[in-house]
């Protein structure tokens, strides 16, 4: 390993050492520069690695409600401003159990350097509380989310941080964030939050965004390699709005879902997912995937026993993991190999374990990482700030094209950075070599700040 690297990543450790999905995303990403850091000793002399992997800001705060039984309950939140290199901060907000500072660190780190990839003038940033919005009444959802914009305030604003949706934080979630955050500021700005509803300002097709960006960038992948999603069976995990959207535009292209996911289990149905059913039970009635047998008795269901998802075994030829971090082990890509899969898709943020990562590549496999992959729905996002300056709105239509070009794009930088690299058809590497060369050079660019 480069001897520069390798002094990053142990400092990196050493001041981190308690937060292994971050130094996860680290190593992920310094490891796959080698061969653009061995060029050029530009980046060591300015220190480009010390400071991209420090971010910019780390905001930590409480965050009291009270329960529809008239309990105080107490939660921690969080923002990390990671970069502001090309734009202002953005990046989502998630509620859930797991949520803590290296979870929300990785996110950030990983996020400029997705934002980077689009194009767009958009930096990179992080945030949301260890919350959990499942179970709860819209009442002490709503009373959470004023209490976490009464403090968040204070940091963002369109010119300055733009948060949006992420696992736990939906339409309800945002709408109940933007209606405090417009009480308290006693102003309109319709830019500080993007997933917004379109009837108060939000864009057409922004629900639907990283599901579709997701296929349009394996429609791609697998055009470079002379294949295409017409007639594979797919698996997808998860059930959320990822998984969901991303189900729909694979069968628009020719796919055939029988499986997905929630952290109970799946549902695997041979003759292809039910979306009207999926939609029902997740995003009205808030069930779980279990509940799909009382629509498709013929459907079967494979409960979550361990920490693996049952969803892996079954055989497919493309995946796509669109759930949470690191759902995808070692274990699972071997049994994808085994069963044939033939290509990889990340619709959640680093969803596979680095050595899940090697041994697809290992196996030539096509593996499309998430920073690409997934970066549908922040360039949407960044589609309704625009949509907001102008007071304007464009059609559905036309922002899914936006769309379609922003990941047609990706994929090309994606695949030039490696092939430049000497590493041609190592997505995950040029991901992250086209990414950091944005960022080293705004760096350098804006001197030390």
């Amino acid at each position: 390993m480069n001897s520069y690297i390798e002094r990053i990543i142990k400092e990196a450790e050493k001041k981190n050492n308690n937060q292994p999905e971050y130094i996860q995303a680290v190593k992920e990403v310094l490891t796959s520069l080698e061969p653009i850091i061995n060029l050029n000793n530009k980046y060591e002399k300015n220190a480009i690695l010390e400071r991209m992997v420090e971010p910019e800001r780390i905001i930590m705060f409480r965050v009291p409600w009270v329960d529809d039984s008239g309990k105080i309950q107490i939660n921690r939140g969080y923002r990390v401003q990671y970069s502001s290199l090309i734009g202002p901060y953005k990046g989502g907000l998630r509620f859930h159990p797991s949520v803590n500072l290296s979870v929300m660190k990785f996110l950030g780190f990983e996020q400029i350097f997705k934002n980077a990839l689009t194009g767009l003038p958009i930096g990179g940033a992080k945030g949301g509380s260890d919350f959990n919005p499942k179970g709860k009444s819209d009442n002490e959802v709503m009373r959470f989310c004023q209490s976490f914009m009464t403090e968040l305030y204070r940091h963002i604003g369109q010119d300055v941080d733009v948060p949006a949706g992420d696992i736990g934080v939906g339409g309800r979630e945002i709408g109940y964030l933007f209606g405090q955050y417009k009480r308290i500021k006693n102003a309109y700005e319709g830019g500080v939050l993007t997933g917004k509803s379109v009837c108060y300002g939000g864009s057409l097709a922004r629900t639907e965004a990283t599901g579709y960006g997701l296929l349009f960038y394996m429609r791609e992948m697998l055009k470079q390699h002379d294949n295409s999603m017409q007639g594979k069976i797919v698996t997808i995990s998860g059930s959320g709005n990822v998984a969901i959207y991303a189900a729909q535009k694979a069968f628009q292209m020719g796919a055939t879902v029988v499986a997905m996911s929630d952290s109970n289990g799946c549902i695997y149905d041979e003759n292809g997912i039910d979306l009207d059913c999926v939609k029902e039970i997740k995003e009205v009635k808030r069930g779980r995937i279990k509940e799909y047998l009382e629509c498709h008795q013929d459907a079967r269901y494979f409960e979550k026993t361990g920490n693996n998802s049952p969803i892996w075994g079954i055989k497919t030829d493309i995946a796509l993991p669109c759930a949470t971090q690191n759902e995808l082990t070692l274990e699972d890509a071997k049994q994808l190999v085994a069963n044939g899969v033939i290509a990889v898709g990340e619709g959640a943020n680093m969803p596979t374990t680095m050595d899940a990562i090697e041994y697809f590549l290992s196996n030539d496999v096509l593996f499309a990482p998430a920073k690409a992959a997934n970066a549908g729905g922040v360039a949407t996002s960044a589609i309704e700030m625009s949509q907001n300056s102008m007071r304007y709105y464009y059609t559905f239509e036309e922002v899914e094209k936006k769309l379609d070009t922003i990941m047609t794009n990706i994929f090309k930088e994606c695949k030039d950075a490696a092939d430049e690299a000497g590493i041609s058809g190592n997505y995950v590497a040029g991901a992250n070599i086209a990414a950091f060369k944005k960022l080293a050079e705004a760096m350098i660019a804006q001197g030390l700040v």
